[in-house]
């Protein structure tokens, strides 16, 4: 075995039980690297030293935290089947990258956009499925083919969430795999959550503080374990009813929670909205407004849509800004 003493402790290499090249400490020569499997660093004492973790990932565009440095800009959307579209992130998604990409340019305001692609692979339905939850989920496959696109785009992808009769939980649980990955997040929509009896389209949804908050506690222990960057939950709200004690949604160490503000109409309208509902917004949920292309712009609804201008004089600015 051979040492060498520097700082006061004795260092050796060991490869598979073998003494291999002295690692140097203090004024030692420098070493060549060490070879063969299984080495490891041990001292004089016989302990091992721990590996040291593996660097944690980072966000698409770069670093671990969302806010303050960027503002999210994205599209929503699914293929249903292959002649139907829903939403704005369909078709060509090379193609969509460079839109969001257009359109974000223009909500910059000091800070750097991040792409979001916020597909829908659980899709509420007016009608039953087999297992009477009135909601169809997309299969591993299609959800890989926006991720490999968000990633082409350096982009965030959320899952949209529309449980019809199930519920939050088990849909989020059921992309697990998915929200492991460091680029993924979840946009939950209470609208479309239906309790027992309740059919979508007919009845509106709602949920609460207390179930987003689970929601939220799930997804900062895959932060946890996973050594991720933080995570996005956006939740969807168009009006008050739609989520009820609010301040049952808790602040969690890795995760981003977004309210994003979404009702229909002109700019008038959309705007008291969004002034109605962030009064009792607390501090830790961040501003989200949508615009619709299709709705906004056609009766009865409303005749025009919003323009980044006129969203970024919103008090406060909104961090998120999505359209479908």
């Amino acid at each position: 075995m051979v040492g060498c003493w520097g700082g006061g402790v004795r260092w050796v290499l060991v490869t598979a039980g073998v003494a291999a090249t002295v690692l140097s400490l203090g004024g030692c020569a420098q070493p060549a690297s060490p070879t063969g499997d299984g080495a490891s660093i041990r001292s004089e004492a016989g302990d091992d030293m721990q590996p040291s973790p593996p660097p944690m990932p980072e966000l698409p565009r770069g670093g671990y935290t969302v806010f303050p440095d960027y503002r999210l800009v994205g599209y929503s959307g699914v293929r249903v089947d292959p002649a139907a579209d829903m939403g704005r992130l369909t078709g060509d998604l090379d193609k969509v990258c460079r839109e969001i990409e257009r359109v974000g340019r223009q909500y910059e305001y000091g800070k750097q956009i991040m792409p979001v692609f916020e597909y829908i692979p659980v899709v509420v339905h007016g009608s039953p499925q087999s297992d009477g939850s009135y909601r169809t989920r997309v299969k591993n496959k299609d959800v890989q083919f926006y991720l490999d696109a968000a990633r082409r785009c350096d982009a965030m992808l959320l899952l949209n969430i529309q449980p019809g009769r199930s519920e939050f939980m088990p849909e989020m649980k059921h992309y697990e795999k998915f929200l492991r990955e460091p680029d993924v997040g979840v946009a939950l929509d209470p609208e479309w959550a239906m309790d027992p009896g309740e059919i979508p389209g007919v009845n509106l949804g709602r949920s609460d503080g207390p179930e987003l908050n689970d929601a939220a506690e799930y997804l900062a222990q895959i932060v946890a374990e996973g050594n991720l960057p933080e995570k996005v939950m956006v939740f969807h709200q168009f009006n008050e009813a739609a989520v009820e004690k609010i301040r049952g949604l808790k602040p969690h160490p890795g995760v981003v929670l977004i309210r994003s503000i979404d009702g229909l109409g002109g700019p008038a309208d959309k705007i008291a909205k969004y002034e109605e509902l962030v009064q009792n917004q607390p501090k830790y949920i961040h501003p989200g407004f949508k615009l619709f292309y299709k709705e906004d712009t056609s009766p009865p609804w409303g005749s025009v849509l919003m323009t980044p201008k006129q969203v970024m004089q919103l008090k406060p600015r909104p961090d998120y800004v999505l359209y479908e």
